[in-house]
């Protein structure tokens, strides 16, 4: 099986606190992910919702990215050393 990583971005202040439940390690939210055919104009192909009761009406959270194990993975270029004084702005770190 190919991993993918799913990153996702969601808009918390539109969760249903009433829809939250205790378990026996913490406050849950039950979400419903889906993973689309074509990115939208922004490159997202998740969309996140939170789930309700099937006659209830869907509640929009965010969005995702899906990422292949090899996109992740990949090494990154490195980059030339800085020069002393691009290097020197003052910042002790």
């Amino acid at each position: 099986m190919e991993g993918k990583l799913i990153t996702a971005r969601i808009d918390v202040t539109r969760i249903i606190k009433e829809l939250l439940f205790k378990g026996k390690k913490g406050t849950y939210c039950d979400l419903t992910i889906w993973i689309n055919s074509e990115p939208d104009q922004y490159g997202n192909d998740c969309s996140i919702q939170q789930t309700t009761k099937k006659d209830e009406p869907k509640i929009f959270l965010g969005n995702g990215k899906t990422y292949k194990r090899s996109e992740v993975n990949e090494p990154k270029q490195s980059q030339p050393p800085e020069s002393e004084s691009q290097s020197d702005n003052g910042l002790p770190f």
